[in-house]
């Protein structure tokens, strides 16, 4: 089982060649905006589970009664 999962592990060669690859591609004065869009991304993704979060839960309760 192992042995299949071994291509999938990342170690610090790999991380240092990504970051290489993604500062050639975009550039060190772009990275900071797509670094604020990516965080500002996902807190509108936690809000909104959060938000959804208990109105799921009452459709469940409905469908029970």
């Amino acid at each position: 089982m192992s042995a299949v999962l071994l291509p999938l592990q990342i170690g610090a060669p790999q991380i240092i060649l990504i970051v290489i690859v993604v500062l050639l591609l975009f550039g060190g004065r772009k990275i900071p905006e797509l670094m604020r869009g990516l965080g500002s991304g996902i807190k509108e993704f936690k809000d909104a589970s959060k938000d959804d979060a208990p109105s799921a839960k009452t459709e469940e309760d409905k469908k029970r009664l």
